[in-house]
C-alpha cells in the first residue's frame, strides 16, 4: 500500500524510497516486529482467560511436560499471522499476484488451524478437526495455490520444475506440476506442525527458512542477478522479500513470549500457516526442491513420524522412543533447551547449504 508513495517522487527525494524492495523490506519487519511487541501481553491475557485449561497436554509424551507446560495457552500464531498480514499489506506492492497467492495460504492455512485449536480448548482434549478434514481443505487451498503460480509464472517456466545446482535443467512435468505443487505446500505445512513441539524449537527454523527463501525471492526476481547466477529469472518474486521481512518480524515479537519457558504456544493456527507460507513461496521462486534443504530440519521431523508409525505397524516395536524425533532425545534425557539450540544450529547450516545452491552451478 505504501509503494504507492513513491508517486509523489519527483526525481529523487524521500517518497522515492517506496520503490526500493530492501527499504520496504526494513519497515515490513519493523512493522510486524513493533505489532508483536505492542500486542503480545494484551493477546496472551486474553487467550489465558479464554483458555481455562491452555493447551491440552499428552499423557503419553514426556513426563517433564504435564507440569511445566500444563496450563499454557495456544492459538498465539494470531500474533504471528496479525503482524505478518498487516505488515505485507502496507509495504507490499498489492498488484502482485504472488503477494495474494501468499497471503491466501497463510491466511487460509491459519483458519484450518485455528479451527484445530478451538476445538481442542473448547473440548479440553485432542481430538481438534480431523486428520481427513485439515489434509482435504489444505490439498484444496495449495491446488488453488498452485494454479496462481503457473498462471504468474513466465510461459518459459510455466509447469516446469527446476533442479538446483544443475544449470538449465528443466523437468517439463505439464499439469501435474498442479499435484506436485500441492504436495509441496501441505507437506511442508504438516512437517513445520510436527515440528512445533517444544518452547520456540519451530519458529526459529521457520524464521531461517523464511530469510532464506526471502533472500533467493531478491534474487531471481531481478534479471541482472538472475544473469551473474545463472538461475531462471521469474519476475515480480522480489516482492516477495517484504512477506518475509514481515514473517521475521512478527516470528521475533513471538518468539519474546515463546521463548523457554513460554507463555503461550503458536499452535496449529501458527505452524499450519508458516509451514504453508514456505511451501507456497517454494513453489512461487520455483526452488520447490531446495526447499527440501533448506527446511531439512522439518523434513527429519514428519519423516520421523512416517518411520515410527510404519515399522510400528509392521513390526510392533518403535525406531525411536517417541515420534516426532526431538521428544526422542527429551527422552534420552536431553535438557528442552540443549534440544531447541541445537536444532536451530542445524536449520542454520541447512539454510546456508541451500543458499549456496545459487552460486553452485
Amino acid at each position: 500500500m505504501l509503494y504507492w508513495l513513491s508517486n509523489f517522487s519527483t526525481g529523487g527525494g524521500f517518497f522515492n524510497l517506496f520503490q526500493y524492495i530492501t527499504f520496504r523490506s526494513g519497515g515490513a519487519f519493523f512493522t510486524a516486529l513493533v505489532f508483536g511487541f505492542l500486542f503480545g501481553r494484551p493477546l496472551i491475557d486474553l487467550l489465558r482467560r479464554r483458555q481455562r485449561h491452555g493447551q491440552p497436554i499428552r499423557t503419553d509424551g514426556p513426563e517433564t511436560h504435564l507440569s511445566t507446560k500444563a496450563g499454557t495457552p495456544t492459538m498465539g500464531g494470531v500474533l504471528i499471522l496479525g503482524a505478518l498480514i498487516l505488515s505485507t499489506l502496507l509495504w507490499a506492492r498489492l498488484d502482485n499476484p504472488y503477494i495474494w497467492m501468499l497471503l491466501f495460504v497463510t491466511m487460509a492455512f491459519g483458519a484450518i488451524g485455528f479451527a484445530d485449536d478451538y476445538a481442542k480448548v473448547t473440548k479440553n482434549t485432542h481430538a481438534g478437526v480431523s486428520g481427513k478434514t485439515r489434509l482435504a481443505l489444505g490439498f484444496a487451498i495449495a491446488a488453488v495455490a498452485a494454479l496462481v503460480a503457473m498462471w504468474a509464472h513466465p510461459a518459459e517456466l510455466t509447469g516446469q520444475l527446476a533442479f538446483p545446482v544443475f544449470k538449465n535443467v528443466l523437468l517439463d512435468m505439464g499439469i501435474f506440476f498442479i499435484p506436485f505443487a500441492m504436495v509441496v505446500v501441505v507437506g511442508a505445512a504438516n512437517a513445520v506442525n510436527l515440528t512445533d513441539g517444544l518452547d520456540g524449537l519451530a519458529i526459529m527454523p521457520v524464521m531461517i527458512a523464511a530469510a532464506t527463501l526471502g533472500v533467493i525471492a531478491y534474487a531471481v526476481g531481478r534479471v541482472d542477478f538472475t544473469t551473474y547466477l545463472d538461475v531462471h529469472y521469474v519476475p515480480g518474486t522480489g516482492e516477495i522479500l517484504i512477506f518475509t521481512a514481515g514473517l521475521i518480524g512478527g516470528g521475533l515479537g513471538f518468539l519474546w513470549y515463546n521463548a523457554p519457558p513460554a507463555a503461550v504456544f503458536m499452535g496449529d493456527t501458527g505452524s499450519l500457516a508458516l509451514g504453508g507460507a514456505l511451501g507456497a513461496i517454494a513453489v512461487a521462486i520455483k526452488h520447490e526442491l531446495v526447499l527440501g534443504i533448506v527446511g531439512g530440519l522439518f523434513v527429519v521431523e514428519a519423516l520421523s513420524v512416517i518411520v515410527q508409525v510404519l515399522y510400528f505397524k509392521r513390526t510392533g516395536k518403535r525406531v525411536f522412543l517417541m515420534a516426532p524425533i526431538h521428544h526422542h532425545f527429551e527422552k534420552r534425557g536431553w535438557a528442552e533447551p540443549q534440544i531447541v539450540i541445537r536444532f536451530w544450529i542445524i536449520s542454520l547450516i541447512l539454510a546456508l547449504i541451500g543458499l549456496a545452491t545459487l552460486k553452485l552451478r
